[in-house]
């Protein structure tokens, strides 16, 4: 486990050797990955490179042909989704299933319930997230008319309001335009600054990846590729030939200047 020299030893999320294979098709094929609290990361790689497997194993939702895996200092492995839920690791799908019938805020209020919050608390957690997620104006409104970017962020919030100490999230961007994929990257860091709730990120926006995360991981065929900082990714080479692209590669540097 990572320790920073000048404090305590920080409590991380490791995956180790993790294999997951199905019927002969090794999906994860032997992936270490480390999350520390308080870091922002990125998964990133081709359609069928493994992402979304990844998350599905470590979260509990299928289970470890080989590996384990370690919220803390506990060995978790093998267990299911909803005991991982009680060690604070929480994740969202890559399709937002809300309760439509259900308002904004019962809908969040229901995440901070489901963790074990009181009722005052879970409501005062409520309206701070729905501030934060500029959602305020849509409380009262049942999930159901939401618009499509306003209901990705009911689904994040939500995972939020369970006071997560690790929160992986499947394609939160999906969907969304280019200020609503700026507006969304800038909250997330916002959620990891002021919960210190480290975030995992499976991602095929590019512009939204590297303006949010600090370390990013490639995978390519269920093995990793390349792990390091936004920079060093842009410019590998290896991930620019089997992913990027140059043209990627050249904007995502160009926005990275910028910001």
């Amino acid at each position: 486990m990572a320790v920073d020299g000048s404090g305590p030893q920080k409590s991380a999320l490791l995956a180790e050797d993790l294999r997951v294979y199905f019927e002969g098709v090794r999906a994860v094929d032997g992936v270490d990955l480390e999350l520390e609290e308080g870091q922002i990361a990125g998964l990133i790689g081709p359609n069928g490179a493994g992402k979304t497997t990844l998350l599905n194993a470590i979260s509990g939702f299928v289970s470890l042909t080989a590996g384990k895996v370690i919220v803390g200092e506990e060995d978790v492995t093998g267990l299911p989704a909803h005991r991982l839920l009680e060690r604070r690791l929480v994740r969202t799908f890559q399709e937002v299933a809300t309760f439509p019938a259900l308002s904004v805020f019962e809908n969040v209020e229901l995440g901070a319930l489901g963790a074990g919050m009181r009722r005052r608390e879970a409501r005062r957690r409520t309206s701070e997230l729905l501030g934060i997620f500029g959602l305020e104006e849509w409380a009262g409104y049942a999930a159901s008319v939401l618009p499509h970017g306003q209901e990705r962020r009911l689904g994040i919030a939500r995972a939020v309001a369970g006071a997560p100490r690790f929160l992986l999230l499947d394609e939160p961007a999906a969907g969304l335009d280019d200020q609503e994929s700026v507006e969304l990257a800038d909250t997330i860091a916002q959620i990891r600054d002021d919960y210190g709730c480290a975030v995992l990120l499976v991602e095929h926006d590019m512009r939204f990846i590297f303006r949010v995360c600090e370390t990013i991981q490639v995978l390519d065929f269920g093995r990793t590729m390349a792990v390091g900082s936004p920079d060093e990714i842009r410019t590998n080479q290896e991930v620019i030939a089997a992913y990027l692209g140059a043209e990627a590669a050249a904007e995502v540097g160009g926005q990275r200047a910028q910001d």
